[in-house]
């Protein structure tokens, strides 16, 4: 069993939604059809692929079923968290009654069978200092933080001990690895790695912690800065 990971999907496979992404740049050219033919080429089913946000451009949940029906066409389990274009996004008991393979994750954790990992996610959110922050956006930072938590206590509670994965939408921090109230959270409960989306092109990619920063390892998994191949972050076999 291995881990994969990549965010920002932005699916439009609903008849009525007309959301094509090339106008982004070269690295989303045909971007679908690539990440299909990648995620073909390297999952299995027995593996994990996370999904850390913007998975579809539906607003409601039935245009967002066609995204979630060419996922399930894929092999692995799906771990689905929530991003900032998320808008479909609806009570997390409903959509976990869709499907046997993709599993909506919000304020709970994820623990895979015969393995020391447990995954936790939240959206995340802008924080202080950063580009996008502003005065309004403090409620809703300190509300994902809280979500955050949720998913943590979760963890320690289910498997205490093992090893923890958490996945975000938004960078919980900059390339300077400052503390925010993210990194505090992540840090206080021991979390092996952070994954994260949300930034897109060059020099946006520059934007995000990366590396090993005060014990916890994080990775940007955006779609674009990973060329549409889902990143390996944990093979059962080698335990790293």
């Amino acid at each position: 069993m291995r881990i994969f990971a990549i965010s920002d999907l932005h699916l439009s496979n609903a008849e009525n939604i007309n959301k094509p992404m090339d106008m982004f740049g070269d690295g989303w050219e045909n971007h679908a059809e690539r990440l299909r033919s990648a995620w073909s080429d390297m999952i299995r089913d027995d593996d994990i692929v996370l999904l850390p946000g913007d998975i579809s451009w539906g607003l409601k949940i039935e245009e967002a079923i066609a995204d979630f029906e060419w996922l399930h066409s894929l092999p692995g389990t799906k771990i689905i968290s929530k991003g900032n274009h998320d808008l479909w996004w609806g009570r997390i008991n409903h959509l976990n009654t869709l499907y046997d393979d993709i599993v909506f994750l919000q304020n709970d954790c994820y623990k895979p069978e015969g393995t020391d990992i447990v995954i936790a996610a939240s959206r995340g959110w802008p924080y202080p200092g950063s580009d996008e922050y502003t005065e309004h956006d403090e409620k809703i930072y300190s509300r994902e933080i809280q979500r955050l938590k949720l998913g943590l206590d979760a963890a320690v509670r289910k498997a205490p001990g093992d090893r923890i994965i958490v996945c975000l939408h938004y960078p919980p921090s900059g390339p300077d690895g400052r503390e925010t109230g993210f990194t505090e959270l992540l840090e206080e409960y021991g979390v092996w790695k952070c994954i994260y989306g949300h930034l897109h092109g060059y020099p946006a990619f520059l934007k995000g912690i990366k590396g090993e920063v005060r014990g916890v390892q994080y990775q940007l998994v955006s779609l674009d800065y990973l060329g549409t191949r889902p990143k390996l972050i944990y093979d059962k076999e080698t335990d790293a």
